[in-house]
């Protein structure tokens, strides 16, 4: 467990001009999510202020321990965060599931929730991979040059 700590410790210690770029991005990237589910009438929060708890405190920490792991690891946890975060979700009802949604369509009303765990674990590989590229992009030249 002490390991477990260590490493936990030394991933979450980052330049703090990363961790803002990894709440801005997930923040812009929620709100739409939440945005589109609600237009295409397939899922969305119970209120908007849940795209701060999901995809800031919820998985900024998360993405920020896996993104030194390769592609399939990081999915392959992101999949259990994801599986707990889809289920607490309906069962506390936070979140809305439309009735007859196109998911729902097509891979069946039992399968709703799994389907939405499946694709939202992409959002940690996903998610590790752009924030890096707008991190390099916007702070590493101008960190070089000073």
């Amino acid at each position: 467990m002490n390991d477990f700590l260590t490493w936990a410790k030394a991933q979450l210690q980052v330049d703090r001009k990363l961790i803002a770029t990894y709440c801005i991005v997930y923040f812009i990237w929620g709100l739409f999510m939440n945005w589109f589910g609600t237009q295409l009438e397939i899922a969305k929060f119970t209120y908007w202020w849940q795209v701060i708890t999901c995809y800031i405190v919820y998985m900024v920490p998360i993405s920020m321990l896996l993104r030194r792991l390769p592609y399939h690891m990081q999915y392959a946890y992101g999949l259990v965060a994801m599986g707990l975060l889809e289920f607490g979700g309906y069962f506390f009802e936070t979140s809305y599931a439309y009735p007859g949604n196109m998911i729902e369509e097509f891979f069946g009303i039992r399968n709703f929730a799994l389907a939405m765990a499946l694709f939202f674990a992409l959002y940690f590989p996903l998610g590790n991979w752009g924030v890096g590229k707008i991190y390099r992009i916007l702070f590493q030249r101008t960190d070089a040059e000073n």
